[in-house]
């Protein structure tokens, strides 16, 4: 069986029946025609890729992916733009048991100094920023003394500072071993190449000053995490696209064993990277956490291909045809399938234009992109390369027919597989139906999961930092309530300030929320401290104030205020409630203050409202996903045997994944629903392949499980090697300090081995058994029911 499997595809005449890709993959025999006027033209392209390379952006904004048209993400970019405090505020950590003693305190008070006067910081606010009670007439004196008392005194004068109520658990830890500096740097820098320069010197400053206190430092906040962010992109890129070549390579150059065929398989998809990253670079796309894995993704894609169709047309040369010949007829045959796989990536990408994330969508459009010039690539360049760079094909058909001992074991292993999966294919179909049912039923229960910190670099500092900012200071991310005043209503009016200090008690009494601060806190400071509560005093205060420190609370043209508190960055599914009752909350001064729009907002907010939504969108459009692929591939090969022959296969991979996330208490984040999403697409590779192979073995005579077993021993060689390779590619990404590309590398790649193994364990049965079925109920030959 073997032998005769071996021989089926050699000088095999090419089907004329309707191509299941009506005939587009005949563009692959244009560049053949003129081969090295086509590389001259591939030279001129791959030159305007490389400047449409340059060309791209990093996208580093914490807020991306909750980017979108709808009145809440509005409603945050507003805040973000008239109280600019969080997206330009450094977050300076400095903890020790020893922080209050004198020493330290003292070069603690001269690093804060020193940073004031880095590049680029437009001012800070620390513990040393707090201030005595004032007297009449005066403005307050600092609470830290120019020289600080010692002995007994200095040791009433520190629980005086930790009593303070303006530092008290804001810019203090209730035990004293956690204070806070906040920086706020020019928005031109956090919005330039010169963040790096200026956090470098900050963290020089803080490695200075504290060196010899035994004190810990770091540095958090949206500049260092939009640092952090870039470096690991920047990073991750070039270890992609070295991996990506590599395993490319090294897998072909072993079992081609000749660096012409190795060249033919490899190098189409690595122009394709290449051509497709110039595309988008021209096209005006930014790198960010998704797009940040085209690379992979392209070579997913291409590369795929690229090795069926050498594998094609080496099969013809060992039967001793010509080069133009059996690449030609390798396009002809293998061609129609490649066109396929294409196809249902590109759905795959369609289908994330149902995210109501402008990031997730922008994936969606890049990799629809990268998927049409990943074709073009493959049927285009193969050929190309192939008649390019093949010489001598009688002395490699001589040498190849007695020595191919990496295909032959491969070829005995699918024959292995195929012989079992045939001989009880009913039982088999029944046993697939009953574990994707089982499968999906753990699936369906999976539940939608965010937190901030996946989508910073966790091997860095800002995560570290927050995590103590959390465990000390009640949390380190923002949630805002902001207030905008009706017409006829000024910021010190009675009605307005009565406003701002209910909003800031219930934002103090929510449970979850602290550090509170707002204008009522000066308010009551000054109150309580001066006995003031006039409205004159108050601005007085608020005129002497630095104008960074203003406006965090107050915007420029004072017709807005901001209350501020912090919340733990914890999974969106714990913050949403805190979040929906602080709102419902406000309801009540709402009522009370009628004309004053009142509402909760702020990165925290925007994601425990959203994230869950998006995530249950996106993977409703995967179920979705599922039916339109399946009819797609059924019109496609004009055959219902085929629709229902797909279904099982292709969902396996897919619940089979899930199932791993919920025993690993994952739940569905946004990098494994979309890894689902796009692994669902690129997995049916092997399916499509298969069964345009097994449409070209069906043929009156031969019973379904000889072309079941033919198609598998022709087939399913270039398909282990390529899903080895696709998943060599995908898994790089566990190299990566974003955990959500690590989430989505090693998802994607189990996804990938999982529908390989559906390919041989699920699809070969199946489409046995439906085949049968349909000959019996149609009562004619085999070729119909496949045609």
């Amino acid at each position: 069986m073997l032998e005769r499997n071996r021989d089926a595809d050699q000088g095999a005449p090419i089907d004329r029946s309707l191509s299941i890709a009506f005939g587009l993959e005949r563009i692959g025999l244009i560049a053949v025609r003129a081969p090295i006027l086509s590389c001259i033209i591939l030279l001129a392209m791959v030159i305007g890729a490389v400047f449409g390379i340059q060309r791209i952006k990093i996208d580093d904004s914490l807020s991306q992916l909750f980017r979108s048209d709808t009145k809440e993400y509005h409603q945050y970019e507003e805040v973000t733009k008239r109280f600019p405090s969080s997206e330009f505020d450094v977050l300076v950590v400095v903890e020790g048991k020893a922080l209050l003693e004198r020493d330290n305190l003292e070069k603690l008070r001269d690093m804060v100094t020193d940073l004031q006067l880095v590049d680029g910081v437009r001012g800070l606010i620390s513990l040393f920023s707090a201030r005595q009670a004032p007297e009449p007439g005066k403005l307050p004196a600092a609470l830290f003394p120019s020289e600080l008392p010692q002995g007994a005194d200095y040791d009433k004068f520190i629980e005086t500072v930790k009593s303070n109520e303006i530092i008290r658990g804001k810019l203090l830890s209730d035990d004293g071993t956690l204070a806070l500096v906040v920086l706020s740097l020019q928005p031109s820098i956090v919005e330039s190449s010169g963040l790096s320069t200026t956090v470098g010197q900050i963290r020089k400053v803080m490695n200075d000053d504290l060196a010899s206190t035994g004190l810990t430092k770091e540095l958090s906040g949206v500049p260092v995490m939009q640092l952090e962010i870039r470096n690991a992109v920047e990073r991750d890129g070039i270890i992609y696209n070295v991996a990506g070549i590599l395993a490319g390579c090294l897998i072909a150059i072993v079992f081609f064993r000749k660096v012409s065929f190795m060249v033919a398989a490899a190098f189409p998809p690595l122009l394709a990277i290449l051509l497709a990253l110039g595309v988008l670079g021209w096209a005006g796309f930014s790198l960010n956490m998704f797009l940040n894995v085209m690379t992979p993704l392209i070579m997913v894609i291409s590369f795929s291909d690229s090795m069926q169709l050498t594998f094609a047309a080496r099969d013809r040369l060992i039967a001793g045809e010509d080069k133009y010949s059996a690449f030609r007829n390798a396009v002809l045959v293998v061609g129609p399938a490649c066109v396929l796989t294409h196809a249902t990536a590109g759905i795959s990408f369609i289908a994330l234009q149902f995210s109501n994330s402008d990031l997730i969508r922008s994936f969606g459009e890049a990799g629809l992109l990268a998927t049409v010039i990943a074709l073009l690539a493959v049927l285009l360049l193969v050929p190309v390369f192939g008649v390019l760079l093949v010489r001598n094909e009688q002395r490699f058909a001589e040498k190849f027919k007695t020595s191919d001992w990496g295909v032959q074991v491969l070829r005995r292993f699918c024959a292995w597989i195929a012989v079992r999966m045939v001989g009880h294919p009913g039982l088999f179909s029944l046993l697939a139906l009953v574990v994707v049912g089982g499968l999906a039923v753990v699936y369906a229960n999976l539940e939608p999961r965010y937190r901030l910190a996946d989508q910073v670099p966790d091997k860095q500092q800002a995560v570290a930092a927050s995590s103590r900012l959390d465990a000390k200071l009640t949390g380190a991310n923002p949630i805002d309530v902001l207030i905008e005043f009706p017409k006829g209503e000024t910021l010190y009016s009675p009605q307005t300030l009565a406003t701002i200090a209910e909003v800031h008690k219930l934002v103090e009494e929510q449970a979850g929320v602290g550090n509170v601060w707002s204008l009522e806190t000066l308010r009551r400071w000054l109150a309580e401290k001066a006995g003031s509560h006039d409205v004159a005093t108050l601005k007085e205060y608020v005129n002497v104030l630095p104008k960074h420190l203003v406006r965090r609370f107050i915007s420029e043209d004072q017709t807005a205020v901001v209350v501020s508190g912090r919340v733990p960055d914890r999974d969106s599914s714990q913050i949403l409630p805190v979040v929906e009752k602080l709102d419902h909350a406000m309801d009540a001064v709402r009522n009370a203050h009628p004309g004053y729009e009142i509402a909760v907002t702020g990165l925290s907010a925007i994601a425990a409202r959203n994230s869950a939504s998006m995530i249950e969108k996106l993977n409703h459009g995967l179920t979705i996903e599922f039916a339109l692929v399946a009819v797609f591939m059924g019109l496609a090969f004009r055959s219902v045997v085929v629709m229902f022959a797909c279904i099982l296969p292709g969902i396996f991979p897919v619940v089979l994944s899930g199932t791993v996330l919920w025993a690993l208490g994952e739940g569905l984040q946004f990098a494994s629903v979309v890894a689902l999403t796009v692994s669902f697409g690129l997995g049916l590779s092997a399916t499509i392949h298969f069964l345009n192979r097994l449409r070209s073995e069906s043929k009156p005579g031969v019973s379904a499980g000889e072309a079941v077993e033919r198609a598998t021993v022709l087939m399913g060689p270039a398909l282990i090697l390529t899903t080895v390779v696709l998943a060599c590619g995908l898994v790089v990404t566990v190299f990566s300090d974003l955990p959500s590309l690590r989430l989505f590398g090693w998802l994607s790649a189990f996804a990938m081995v999982a529908a390989l193994a559906a390919d041989f364990l699920i699809l070969r049965p199946t489409a046995m058994w439906l085949i049968t079925f349909a000959e019996r109920l149609r009562g004619g030959g085999q070729a119909k029911a496949l045609k």
